[in-house]
């Protein structure tokens, strides 16, 4: 009888153990979605003499999360790459509705609200609404959209048109574990037990600096050549894998010296990564097509094309240092420039711990990652010409955890109030978070970034700013955290010294990355 009872308990003790150990493990949550390229060209209003303007066409990149079947929400970017108004950009949310009318044909229909501008547009403030009503059909890997939008710039803007729009929907979703897991670290035995024990799929971000050498004809709007001028710019990007070799990615710049602040480019394009030496050195080559403009440089309509070579050479777990050559140009020639840079890159296998050649890593962790959308406003933001008033932006944020408490961010925003609908931001720094406090609702935290701005009037010299900031957080769900902070901003080179305020919603997550 003693034996069966120990037995018993032997039993027992390992099935709770094993239960523990189950649910160690962070539980795998699926986040449907999908990206959207759309494509709408807008009508301008005649200028000052009474003359006709070409129709400016507007490209749309978005991203959008389904909350449930039907509704979607998610961000996009406008960029000009056609008419005479390139260097307009804008940022803003989108709301919407998907609904089958059949099995393959769709009902769409949203709005997208933000802010931007640019080029010498008449856009106000900036902010501008733009609703739409689509009809979808979907094929095996996309849908396409045709349908009708408005657009309205109504602080103080004199840009209004409805018109047709064309769009592409691709399906992209993710899986995640819930932000508190970041930094915890898991046996590859372990997650062989559990759901994450699937194919890895491979990511790069790359923060850089990049030199413009204008030649032939580029020029600036008052017709003052570039020739032999140098244009510094600073930015990211964004890669995912879909083959070993093959990537697609999304690449953003804004210049901080050698023109006025207020130039960005917005670029989408694919790639081959090559590598040798153990994995050590990699060679890619890149073709990638986008907006570009501001800063009183002519890109004509703002199409602009850029093909691209770089070298890269491993550092450290997973860093790696990068040097590129490339050329950036209008179809049209109004801008060429030959382009060299250098960054850091860090590559991440996430989502899975298995490798494509069905081996599996040797280690596994999971990493915080922190997007967050927000109304920012600058008090008494000094102008170079116009009287100096409130300027009020909208403003996106992603942080991506180094440890439990320190972060890399990367920052950008555009004016949608305050007569000043051409100034946009691009910064990236450092922050640290303190571990949660109040019931563990409420983290404080602090950061300093720096990089390009300009546009809309604004005080910002050739561009470069620095922008320190100390807030908190305070979480509503196990995704969504209330996020306020102040702070100042002050300009390299300008007159722009202001105390900045900023609130709105973080989207807070973890990924499972493996080596």
């Amino acid at each position: 009888m003693k034996r069966i009872v120990i037995f018993l308990l032997i039993c027992v003790y390992s099935q709770v153990l094993f239960s523990q150990e189950k649910e160690s493990i962070p539980t795998k949550f699926t986040q449907n979605g999908f990206a959207n390229l759309d494509y709408i060209s807008v009508k301008m209003p005649n200028d000052e003499d009474g003359n006709p303007e070409i129709n400016m066409g507007l490209v749309g990149i978005h991203y959008n999360l389904l909350l449930n079947k039907s509704i979607y929400a998610g961000l996009g970017f406008y960029g000009s790459v056609n008419g005479q108004r390139g260097g307009l950009f804008t940022l803003g949310v989108n709301l919407g509705i998907k609904k089958n009318i059949s099995k393959n044909l769709f009902f769409d229909a949203g709005f997208h609200f933000g802010g931007g501008g640019g080029a010498g547009a008449p856009d106000g403030g900036g902010a501008f609404i733009l609703p739409h009503i689509n009809l979808g059909y979907q094929f095996k890997k996309l849908s396409t959209t045709f349908g009708y939008s408005a657009v309205n710039f109504f602080d103080k803007g004199n840009i209004t048109s409805n018109q047709f729009r064309f769009g592409v929907q691709i399906p992209l979703s993710f899986e995640y574990a819930t932000f508190k897991n970041k930094e915890t670290s898991f046996s590859i035995e372990k997650l062989k037990t559990s759901k994450w024990n699937q194919f890895s799929k491979r990511i790069s971000v790359l923060i850089h600096v990049d030199n413009l050498s204008p030649y032939g004809d580029s020029q600036l709007t008052d017709f003052t050549s570039l020739k032999g001028e140098t244009i510094h710019l600073a930015g990211f990007e964004i890669a995912s894998y879909f083959t070993n070799n093959w990537f697609a990615y999304f690449k953003a710049d804004g210049a901080f010296h050698g023109i006025q602040g207020g130039y960005m480019d917005l670029f989408i394009g694919a790639g081959y990564h090559f590598s040798m030496n153990k994995n050590r050195t990699n060679i890619l080559t890149k073709f990638a097509i986008g907006a570009g403009g501001g800063g009183g440089l002519d890109s004509g309509g703002g199409v602009l094309i850029y093909p691209d070579i770089s070298l890269e050479q491993k550092l450290f777990n997973g860093v790696y240092i990068s040097i590129n050559k490339g050329y950036l140009l209008n179809p049209n020639q109004h801008f060429t420039s030959s382009t060299f840079g250098f960054g850091l890159k860090y590559y991440a296998n996430q989502q899975g711990i298995k490798q494509k050649n069905n081996r599996y890593y040797t280690s596994a962790k999971f990493k915080g990652i922190d997007v967050s959308i927000g109304q920012e406003m600058y008090f008494n933001a000094q102008r170079m010409l116009q009287p100096t008033e409130n300027l009020y932006q909208i403003a996106l944020q992603v942080n991506m955890f180094l440890s439990k408490n320190m972060y890399l961010a990367g920052h950008t925003s555009f004016a949608n109030f305050g007569n000043a609908g051409a100034y946009a931001e691009g910064i990236v720094g450092v922050g640290f978070q303190s571990n949660p406090i109040l019931n563990n609702k409420i983290h404080l935290f602090t950061q300093v970034l720096a990089g390009a701005a300009g546009g809309g009037d604004i005080s910002t010299g050739q561009g470069l700013i620095i922008k320190p900031s100390i807030g908190f957080h305070y979480q509503l769900t196990n995704k969504l955290s209330f996020k306020t902070s102040v702070g100042k901003v002050k300009a390299r080179g300008g007159s722009l010294n202001s105390t900045s305020f900023n609130f709105g919603l973080n989207y807070r997550l973890s990924f499972l990355t493996a080596k």
